[in-house]
């Protein structure tokens, strides 16, 4: 499936009235999994420890507080 084709069937599922900055959400959502699977494929990702040591800080964050 192409991304084109992968992009108007996520907007076909959504409702018809979902605001256009869900829809764009939806889409860096689903272009994110694409590539972290890429990644994956070429063994170009991160070791578990270093995710790990990721989500503490941003945990950590005022941000997310």
């Amino acid at each position: 499936m192409s991304n084109r084709e992968l992009v108007i069937d996520l907007i076909n599922k959504l409702p018809a009235d979902t605001p256009l900055q869900d829809i764009a959400r939806e889409i860096e959502f689903v272009a994110g999994v694409k590539e972290a699977i890429a990644q994956a494929t070429q063994r170009k990702g991160i070791s578990i420890e270093e995710a790990r040591s990721q989500v503490k800080a941003w945990a950590a964050s005022p941000q997310f507080r």
